[in-house]
């Protein structure tokens, strides 16, 4: 049992706002740590663990959320005794969710528990779920770039929300959205002449470019590794011009395909003389 921490409960329906909602709550009731859909979360950052939305199917969620599977159940109690909370806030569907999700944790009982009733109005409530029904959205309580490669491949889209802190301190909170697999939008495949293209494009768009030679492609889950062969024109600075032509493939390849680009290599392959 892990000891010295106070639990609190987040609970309501699936699809009600809650993870929205989530870092409100934990500043109003002074709540250091959360757990959601299998997440540890201190403030905006992902302390442990992985999402349960990148699961395939509604179950294989819902396993993950409760933290039933091993290695992950024993790897996320090893990381709550190692950071020593003082207070986490649990997010769930029902009362026995949220209650079986801290049993599975070694946690101590809950000794409060907070609806979503209790932190939205029923237009606020209805509004998430025709989202969620609607366009397959879910909200997770942190900034797109500390889950941007772990969701390689989904359609990610930040959201900035203008907040006022349980002292009137005003501040802005970021969270992610995000279309699991499970959506019927669902994750796409990105074939790898997508990225060839991207890349030829950008290159008549450079003036110190003459060609492209060859773009090879390794995808993993985090994101794809591109390597890529140009031929450059003579007289330019070929490290000067290599990267700033690489940063600009890297921004737009994650601008049009969601894609988390992990490694680019740009080879100046040949020189063209005019």
């Amino acid at each position: 049992m892990i000891e010295n921490v106070k639990v609190y409960a987040f609970v309501g329906p699936s699809g009600t706002g809650k993870s929205f909602r989530a870092q409100k709550v934990a500043s109003d009731y002074k709540i250091s740590y959360i757990i959601d859909d299998g997440l540890l979360v201190n403030k905006s950052d992902i302390v442990y663990g992985s999402s349960a939305k990148k699961a395939d199917t509604k179950i294989e969620t819902v396993r993950k959320a409760l933290f039933i599977e091993e290695p992950q159940r024993t790897n996320m109690v090893k990381e709550l005794k190692k950071v020593k909370p003082d207070s986490i806030l649990i997010l769930g569907t029902s009362d026995n969710m949220v209650k079986e999700i801290a049993k599975n944790l070694e946690l101590p009982e809950i000794t409060k528990t907070i609806y979503i009733t209790d932190v939205a109005t029923e237009d606020e409530i209805e509004d998430a779920k025709r989202i969620r029904t609607t366009e397959g959205k879910h909200v997770i309580p942190v900034p797109t770039f500390e889950i941007k490669k772990d969701f390689s491949g989904f359609l990610l889209d930040p959201l900035q929300i203008f907040q006022t802190s349980s002292d009137n301190r005003p501040y802005i909170e970021e969270k992610s959205i995000i279309r699991p697999t499970f959506s019927y939008i669902g994750k796409f495949t990105i074939s790898d002449s997508v990225f060839k293209e991207i890349i030829e494009y950008l290159a008549t768009k450079t003036s110190s470019i003459s060609k492209i030679l060859r773009v090879r492609v390794n995808k993993s889950d985090i994101g794809p590794s591109i390597y890529v062969e140009v031929e450059v024109k003579f007289g330019i600075n070929i490290l000067t011009e290599m990267k700033a032509f690489k940063e600009r493939c890297i921004k737009e390849i994650e601008r049009q395909t969601s894609m988390n680009v992990v490694e680019m290599k740009i080879v100046a392959k040949k020189i063209k003389v005019d």
